[in-house]
């Protein structure tokens, strides 16, 4: 390290107090050292590009009645894909720009992926560009699986006795290659797969081979589930994964309220009600235009309504693609997916963060 004198000694000879030598010296130095900060400050090694090319090689209608199609994929460049578990989901990235998650519902031990999209006309708009644009040939792209859902095994981590899987309609998908996990290390467990009537209910043709081990209840023949259909024999020692409307999780969970000897797991695929909300508002910075955020509704519903463009895609707090700055304002944080750097550099996820009764946020939009 280079140390700087507050005062320089005077000259050999003693003539000078200030040696001019030795200051030119010193100015050479400490040019030379600021020059070599650049060629010593260790260059950032470059941002990995994970993105994996798909493309479609095949498509199947699995339920006529809610319109519900599979699609199995496989690598654009003929390459392995990464590996993944029961509960996994991957990102879609769609030809529009619009980024979805969709549940794995295939074999994991199989060299393509397969989802299942049920058309939402009146939805955001992924769903129909996928059923409209999506045919066999087809490319898109993700960035892998990611498992915010994974099954808890007996054995390996988990006191787990016994499954029970309860699936509503399109929720079944990331339960499917649960069951067959659990079929295969031998696990007892039992399901139960509800929806409005039988041809809205997809797959119903690859869960025959579980025989009685499945109930299958729909609506139009056996009225709406109360909880305790949902969980049937439900002892101490059971595992319980639901994937269905909010309802339906709703019901369930209160169900289970106070017991400590049930374990629950549960994924939706809608947005979850807002809990203790309050009014506030919002202003967008570049329009200067003002929104009210009620207290039933989300910051992002409200940005939908009010027709300002927002990114989203799980509108539930984990994946990230509704992040945005706040200029001005304190943010009430809901979701536990942003870093502690990320929130002081003021950063929400508009399907969860609110803010107090009456406080207002600026947004960089």
């Amino acid at each position: 390290m280079i140390e700087r004198y507050r005062r320089l000694p005077p000259s050999a000879s003693g003539r000078f107090r200030h040696d001019p030598m030795l200051g030119l010296a010193d100015v050479a130095i400490s040019t030379m050292w600021g020059l070599t900060r650049y060629i010593r400050r260790a260059a950032l090694p470059p941002e990995l590009d994970r993105t994996i090319e798909l493309t479609v090689v095949d498509r199947a209608v699995v339920a006529h009645d809610q319109d519900v199609i599979a699609l199995t994929l496989a690598a654009a460049d003929g390459t392995a894909l990464p590996p993944w578990h029961p509960g996994a989901h991957i990102d879609v990235l769609l030809a529009s720009g619009r980024l979805r998650q969709y549940s794995l519902c295939g074999d994991p031990s199989a060299d393509t992926y397969r989802i299942a999209v049920r058309r939402i006309p009146d939805g955001g708009g992924g769903s129909v560009e996928v059923h409209d644009s999506l045919q066999v040939g087809a490319r898109l792209a993700t960035h892998g699986p990611r498992n915010a859902f994974p099954l808890t095994v007996p054995g390996y981590g988990s006191p787990t006795q016994r499954f029970r899987f309860i699936a509503g309609g399109i929720g079944i998908t990331p339960i499917l290659p649960m069951l067959d996990l659990a079929q295969r290390l031998g696990v007892d467990w039992s399901m139960i797969y509800a929806g409005r009537n039988r041809e809205s209910l997809p797959f119903l043709g690859e869960l025959t081979r579980f025989g009685d081990r499945i109930t299958i209840r729909t609506d139009d023949v056996n009225g709406l589930p109360t909880p305790t259909e949902l969980l049937g024999d439900c002892p101490d020692g059971t595992t319980v994964y639901a994937c269905g409307p909010a309802p339906m999780l709703t019901f369930v969970r209160a169900a289970l309220a106070g017991r400590d000897d049930v374990e629950l797991h549960f994924e939706r695929f809608s947005a979850p009600p807002v809990v203790d909300g309050a009014e506030f508002s919002v202003s967008i910075a570049s329009s200067g235009a003002d929104l009210t955020v009620a207290a039933d509704e989300t910051l992002l519903a409200a940005l939908r309504r009010t027709g300002v463009t927002a990114p989203y895609s799980c509108q539930q707090g984990f994946c990230g693609t509704c992040r945005v700055r706040v200029l001005d304002g304190t943010v009430q944080h809901r979701d536990t997916l942003l870093t502690d750097p990320e929130r002081a550099a003021g950063y929400l996820l508009t399907c969860v963060s609110r803010a107090d009764e009456g406080e207002r946020l600026t947004l960089d939009l």
